[in-house]
């Protein structure tokens, strides 16, 4: 709770203020399925993950996004596919792109307050409101499109 008052209120100081910001997001499928979430700040679904905080690795900071905002646990080392640029959107953030592998779900996710859903689809049928860079990832990494420098 604490944590997500403090990214509410300094978001946008943090933009204005540090030249560059990193984030972390994960693709987590198995069976034709990929995780997807709904937060409750921003429209839309998209994959799990978030901003890596000082002192944090970028794999620390994927394990602890991917059990907070699905429960999922990481069971081996992810693989790095890209990293992204969000320009224009964001001048400065990068994006790194992991692809889940080996995982467990510790038991169903529960909503909070930054998550209200995280929920596995079909790749061929993945819900409206799906973000635009969230399908270009998908479709990158399961190989129908060629890879972007920008999300």
């Amino acid at each position: 709770m604490r944590r997500l008052l403090i990214r509410l209120v300094l978001r946008p100081w943090w933009r204005l203020s540090r030249g560059l910001t990193v984030g972390v997001r994960a693709i987590v499928a198995r069976d034709g399925k990929v995780l997807l979430v709904r937060h409750s700040y921003v429209p839309g679904w998209h994959l799990p993950g978030g901003g890596v905080e000082r002192g944090e690795t970028v794999l620390e900071a994927l394990t602890h996004e991917l059990l907070e905002e699905a429960n999922v646990i990481l069971d081996g080392a992810p693989r790095l596919f890209g990293v992204y640029s969000s320009e224009p959107h964001f001048r400065g953030d990068h994006v790194l792109l992991y692809v889940v592998e080996a995982w467990r779900q510790d038991g169903p996710y529960k909503p909070g307050m930054e998550i209200l859903e995280a929920a596995f689809f079909p790749l061929d049928d993945l819900p409206d409101g799906t973000t635009p860079g969230t399908r270009r990832r998908l479709a990158e990494v399961f190989g129908e499109a060629a890879q972007e420098d920008h999300w």
